[in-house]
C-alpha cells in the first residue's frame, strides 16, 4: 500500500510537471528567438536615419562597425558593408517596400525596406541560429532539474504521508498475528486515520472479550475441583466398605487416578495463555505411565515390551499433558483390544532434539476416520486419539496413526525439543 501510494503521487507529480513545463520550455525558446531577432531589428533601426543623408563611403564604414553583419542594398550597385548577394528576400523587399523574415540555412535572414526619396534601399542581416537559442539548452536543464527536484519533493512527502497511514495498519497486523498466536495481551494502538483508529479499537476490544471468555472457560474448569469432590469422596467411602481388601484397594486406586486427571485438566485450564514455556523430562514421564498401566497389564494377561532410553530426553510440553497423552493411548489399547492382546511402548531421540513415543499393539487397528474428534466405532467417545493430537502440536509436535508390522495399530507421537528463551 505504501509503494502504491508513492507510485500515485510520483505519476501524478509528473503528469503536473510535464503539463508545466513542456509549454514553458517551448515559451522560453519562442523568447530567445524573438530577443534575438528584436536586437537584430534594433541594429538596423540605428542604420535608417543614416539611408539618405550619408554618402555610400560613411554608409559602408558605419555598417562594418555592427555587431551584426549588415549589407545596404542601394536600388543598383553593388551591396554596402558585408558583400553578399541579392536574394529573393531583399528583391522582394526592394519591390515590394515591406519587411521580411525568412529562415535559411545560415539562420534568420531579416530583410528591412527604406525609402529616400523615389529609392528603395534595403538591409539585410542574418541572425545565426545559435544565437537564436542561445541560453535555451541551459534553461531546459533548470527547468528539468527544477521539476526533477519537485518530483523528489513529492516523493519524500508521499513517503512520509504513506507512512503515517501504514505504519498503524502494520501494526494491526502485527498485533492480530500475536492474537493468532495466542498472545492474548496484546494491544494496538489508535493512531493514523479515525477509520483505522476505529478497526484498532474494535481489535482491541475483541482481544479483551476473548480473554474474559477464556477466563470464565478456565473458571469453570477450574469448579470441576469442587463439584466432583463430593462424589469422589464417597467413591472412597464405598471402597473402604468392602470387604474385599484387594479389590478396595483397586478402587480407591481408581478413584485417585480420577482425581489426578480432574487436578491435570485444572492445572492445564489456569496454564493456558502462559507465555512461559513448559517443559518436561519425556523418559521419566513414559516410565512412570508405563509403570502404572503394567499393573493393569498383568490382571489381562497382556505383555507389555517397552524401549526407553538410559538419559533424559526434555521435551516441549507439559509432564501432565505428556502423561494424559500417554494415558489415552494406553487407555485405547486396552478399552479397544481384547483381553491378551500385547502392546509396546518405545521412546527414542528424535533428530534435532526433542523425542518421538510409539505405541503398538496387536488389535485389530484403528478405522479411517479415526483422528476425527468425536469419531469411534465402538461406542467410546472417540476423544483418545485427539487429545494426544492436541498435547503434540501444542507442543509443536505431530501425530501420525498407522498399521504395526503385525496388522495392528501403531500411534507415533513426535515430541517437539525445548525452546531456549532469551534473557530478560
Amino acid at each position: 500500500m505504501r509503494r502504491r501510494l508513492i507510485l500515485l503521487v510520483a505519476a501524478t507529480t509528473c503528469l503536473v510537471l510535464i503539463a508545466f513545463l513542456v509549454p514553458l520550455a517551448l515559451l522560453v525558446r519562442q523568447v530567445t528567438e524573438d530577443r534575438a531577432i528584436g536586437r537584430a531589428d534594433d541594429v538596423l533601426q540605428t542604420i535608417v536615419p543614416q539611408i539618405g543623408t550619408s554618402d555610400p563611403a560613411a554608409l559602408a564604414l558605419t555598417v562594418q562597425g555592427l555587431p551584426l553583419p549588415v549589407s545596404v542594398f542601394p536600388p543598383a550597385g553593388p551591396a554596402l558593408g558585408v558583400a553578399a548577394e541579392r536574394t529573393p528576400a531583399v528583391r522582394l523587399a526592394q519591390l515590394n517596400a515591406r519587411s521580411f523574415t525568412v529562415d535559411t540555412a545560415a539562420g534568420r535572414e531579416i530583410v528591412v525596406p527604406v525609402r529616400s526619396g523615389n529609392d528603395t534601399y534595403v538591409l539585410r542581416t542574418v541572425v545565426p541560429a545559435d544565437r537564436l537559442t542561445s541560453g535555451v539548452a541551459r534553461s531546459w536543464l533548470v527547468l528539468a532539474g527544477l521539476g526533477l527536484a519537485l518530483v523528489v519533493l513529492g516523493l519524500l512527502v508521499a513517503d512520509r504521508l504513506a507512512r503515517t497511514i501504514v505504519a498503524p495498519i502494520a501494526d494491526l497486523s502485527a498485533v492480530s498475528h500475536r492474537l493468532a498466536r495466542a498472545e492474548l495481551t496484546a494491544r494496538a494502538r489508535p493512531a493514523g486515520p479515525p477509520e483505522v483508529r476505529e478497526v484498532a479499537t474494535a481489535l482491541n476490544q475483541l482481544a479483551g472479550r476473548i480473554q474474559d471468555l477464556l477466563r470464565a472457560e478456565r473458571e469453570q474448569v477450574a469448579d470441576l475441583s469442587h463439584r466432583l469432590r463430593t462424589p469422589l469422596t464417597a467413591l472412597r467411602l464405598e471402597a473402604e466398605s468392602l470387604r474385599d481388601a484387594e479389590e478396595a484397594a483397586r478402587v480407591s486406586a481408581a478413584a485417585d487416578s480420577i482425581e489426578r486427571a480432574v487436578t491435570a485438566v485444572i492445572q492445564q485450564a489456569r496454564r493456558r495463555g502462559d507465555d512461559r514455556a513448559a517443559a518436561a523430562d519425556a523418559t521419566a514421564v513414559v516410565a512412570d505411565r508405563v509403570a502404572f498401566w503394567t499393573v493393569l497389564a498383568e490382571d489381562t494377561d497382556r505383555e507389555v515390551r517397552r524401549e526407553l532410553p538410559a538419559t533424559p530426553l526434555p521435551v516441549a510440553l507439559p509432564a501432565d499433558e505428556l502423561a494424559a497423552a500417554l494415558d489415552a493411548l494406553l487407555g485405547n489399547v486396552f478399552a479397544h483390544t481384547p483381553d491378551g492382546t500385547g502392546l509396546a511402548v518405545s521412546l527414542t531421540a528424535r533428530p534435532g532434539g526433542g523425542a518421538v513415543l510409539t505405541v503398538t499393539d496387536s488389535g485389530p487397528g484403528f478405522p479411517a476416520e479415526a483422528l476425527r474428534r468425536g469419531a469411534s466405532g465402538s461406542g467410546s467417545t472417540g476423544l483418545g486419539l485427539d487429545i494426544a493430537r492436541r498435547a503434540a502440536e501444542a507442543g509443536g509436535g505431530t501425530l501420525h496413526v498407522g498399521t504395526a508390522p503385525g496388522g495392528g495399530a501403531r500411534v507415533r507421537l513426535e515430541l517437539a525439543p525445548v525452546k531456549r528463551l532469551p534473557p530478560d
